[in-house]
């Protein structure tokens, strides 16, 4: 089992039970899954970009990504409706366990000048989206074996009810927040 669910299940449900002020241990705020996803625009252009970002991800996650179609036609960036235009992977159970270790461990600390990460991310359901600039933060991904610097999004989905419950969540897990948020 992984570090990080065993810390959840033996130190940080209790706390939060206590610290929230719960009636029911199955109010207690879990996180589901966590969603990573890239924008890769110019594949429009250059079909090879697409083959690349899944390349990245499934280094990244140690699972095959989903191509995404644009749903809506956008003649401003000539984005038609049905076009590949990014991939995503959703990570449950396990592996989340582990991609979630790795990132708040080892990827964060790795980003230059980094002071933490927005506590203003909350999307007022108790979820967390935070944007990467760049993939080389993690160390599965070599330098040299790039083709361009892309950044992502992760989406940690909880079930909180609200930003606090989040906050207070993720916070425990050890995500480092910036001060004086």
């Amino acid at each position: 089992m992984n570090r990080l669910l065993e810390q959840y299940k033996n130190e940080i449900a209790p706390a939060l039970f206590e610290e929230l002020g719960l009636e029911n241990v199955m109010q207690v705020p879990k996180i589901k899954k966590v969603v990573l996803n890239i924008g890769v625009g110019e594949a429009l252009d250059n079909p090879k970009a697409l083959d690349a970002a899944v390349n990245d991800l499934t280094i990244i996650t140690g699972q095959k990504p989903v191509i995404i179609a644009a749903k809506k036609a956008i003649s401003n960036f000539k984005l038609r409706e049905g076009r590949q235009i990014g991939v995503k992977v959703t990570l449950r159970g396990e592996k989340m366990w582990a991609f979630l270790d790795r990132l708040i461990n080892v990827a964060l600390p790795r980003v230059r000048d980094f002071r933490g990460i927005s506590a203003d991310s909350f999307d007022g359901r108790g979820n967390y989206t935070l944007g990467l600039t760049e993939q080389l933060i993690f160390p599965e991904i070599q330098y040299d074996k790039i083709d361009k610097v892309r950044g992502m999004e992760i989406s940690i989905v909880t079930s909180a009810s609200n930003d606090d419950h989040g906050r207070a969540l993720l916070s425990k897990f050890g995500m480092p927040f910036r001060k004086g948020n």
